[in-house]
C-alpha cells in the first residue's frame, strides 16, 4: 500500500492511567516518524501534553468491579458509540485501543469491520484463563503488540499478527544496580542483610498478606538477629493499613517507606512479595524473591478452575520454568516462607541474578519505539503483508 499524502490520523483509546503513560510514549515516537500526524481518542494528561484531542475524561473507562461496570453499562455503550462515529467522521487511518479489553477490543471490531486498521497495545491475560476469547480478539485486531514474549507466541499459535516489542519497566530500570547506593538514597544505614517486603497494593492484600509476612519477618530474625527490613507502601491508604498493623517489634525491624518499590528492591539481598507487576520488578532489579499469594477461598476455588498457566509469577512464565518459588493459599505460611528465604539472604545468588540480568536485557527493546514501528508498518504495508511476516518476535 502506498502511504496517503494527508497527514497520518490515529484514533488512541486508553483506559487507565497506565494507558496514558503507554500512549503518550508511543504518540511522541509516532510524532517523530510522521511530524504532520493528529491524534484523536480518549487520554489523560500525558496524552494531551503529546498531542492528543481527547473527545472524553479518561475516568469514564477507568471502572473496575462487576458491580461498577454494569451500573455504569449504559454509559460506556454510548461512549463506544460516540467514539464509533468520531473516528469514523474524522476519517481515522488507524485505531489503537489501549489496554480495557473489554471495551477496546469491541470498538476495535466495530472499526475493522468498516475499514480501519486496529492494533491493540497491552495483552489482555487470555493466555492464562478464558482462552476462547482469542478467537474474538482475532477478529477485532489487525495487530496485537505484547510486552512478554509467552503472549507473543500464543498468538503466533492461534493465528493472531503480533509483535513482541518488549516491556517499558525494563527500560526504566538500569541494566546495572548497587545496592549500597540504593539504601543511601533511601536513608537506610543498615549494612547486614536487608529484606524487602512487598504484600500488595490493594486494601486485601495487605490485610492478608501482611501478617504473614512480619511473622515470617520474626521467624528470620531468631536466626538472623541482624536482619532488617525495608517496606514500601504503595498509597497513603496502604500505608495506614500497614502502619495499624505493626506491632513495636516490627517497627524496630522495618524501614516503611513511600513508594520507591523498585529502589527498595535494589537495596535488599532478597525480596518477599505478592505476585503480580512486582514479581516482574523484582527481577528487573536482578533479586532473588520468594512469591507468597492467598486470596479469599472463593476466588481461590474458581481461579484454580479457570486459570491455564503451570505458574503465576511473571518471572516464572518468561523463563518457562521454575526460577522463583510460590506458596499459594495454604502453602503461603510463614515457616515454609522463612525456610526458601533463609539461604537467598545469606548466599548472594550470583548465577540467578545473572539470569535475572539476561533477561532484563532480552525485555528492554524500546517499548515505545518498537510500538511506533509495529504501527508505522501496519498504515504503510498493510494487514496482509504484516500478517506474513516471519519475524514477530525478537
Amino acid at each position: 500500500m502506498i502511504p496517503s499524502p494527508r497527514p497520518l490520523k490515529v484514533f488512541v483509546v486508553a483506559g487507565e492511567l497506565s494507558g496514558d503513560v503507554l500512549g503518550a510514549g508511543l504518540l511522541r515516537e509516532l510524532k517523530r516518524r510522521y511530524p504532520g500526524a493528529s491524534f484523536r481518542g480518549i487520554g489523560g494528561p500525558r496524552m494531551i501534553a503529546a498531542g492528543l484531542e481527547s473527545l472524553a475524561p479518561l475516568e469514564r473507562l477507568s471502572i473496575m468491579g462487576l458491580v461498577e461496570v454494569l451500573k455504569h453499562l449504559p454509559g460506556l455503550i454510548q461512549l463506544r458509540r460516540m467514539l464509533r462515529k468520531e473516528a469514523l467522521d474524522w476519517r481515522a487511518d488507524v485505531m489503537v485501543g489501549i489496554d480495557a479489553p473489554d471495551f477496546n477490543l469491541g470498538l476495535e471490531r466495530q472499526l475493522r469491520e468498516v475499514g480501519i486498521r486496529t492494533v491493540h497495545y497491552v495483552s489482555p491475560s487470555v493466555w492464562a484463563w478464558r482462552q476462547g476469547r482469542v478467537e474474538g480478539i482475532r477478529r477485532a485486531v489487525d495487530l496485537m503488540l505484547t510486552f512478554l514474549p509467552f503472549e507473543a507466541a500464543f498468538y503466533r499459535e492461534h493465528g493472531v499478527p503480533v509483535r513482541f516489542i518488549g516491556h517499558p519497566l525494563a527500560d526504566e530500570l538500569p541494566l546495572d544496580d548497587d545496592a549500597s547506593s540504593a539504601r543511601r538514597a533511601l536513608g537506610i544505614e543498615h549494612t547486614g542483610p536487608l529484606l524487602a517486603m512487598l504484600p500488595g497494593s490493594r486494601h486485601n492484600e495487605v490485610r492478608l498478606m501482611l501478617p504473614v509476612y512480619l511473622e515470617t519477618l520474626a521467624l528470620l530474625r531468631q536466626r538472623q538477629p541482624a536482619l532488617r527490613a525495608v517496606l514500601p507502601a504503595a498509597s497513603p491508604a496502604r500505608r495506614a493499613e500497614i502502619e495499624a498493623l505493626l506491632d513495636e517489634q516490627a517497627r524496630e525491624a522495618i524501614t516503611l517507606i513511600d513508594g520507591d518499590a523498585a529502589l527498595a528492591m535494589v537495596a535488599a539481598d532478597a525480596v518477599l512479595l505478592t505476585s503480580g507487576t512486582s514479581a516482574l520488578e523484582a527481577m528487573l532489579c536482578h533479586r532473588p524473591m520468594v512469591v507468597a499469594y492467598r486470596m479469599a477461598p472463593i476466588t481461590h476455588w474458581i481461579a484454580q478452575r479457570v486459570v491455564k498457566t503451570e505458574w503465576i509469577s511473571l518471572p516464572n512464565l518468561i523463563a518457562r520454568e521454575t526460577l522463583v518459588p510460590e506458596l499459594i493459599q495454604h502453602d503461603a505460611t510463614a515457616p515454609r516462607i522463612a525456610a526458601l528465604l533463609e539461604p537467598l539472604l545469606t548466599d548472594p545468588q550470583q548465577a540467578l541474578r545473572e539470569r535475572f540480568a539476561r533477561m532484563h536485557a532480552e525485555l528492554a527493546l524500546g517499548a515505545s519505539a518498537s510500538a511506533a514501528d509495529a504501527v508505522a508498518a501496519l498504515v504503510e504495508k498493510g494487514p496482509q503483508a504484516l500478517a506474513s511476516e516471519r519475524e514477530v518476535a525478537r
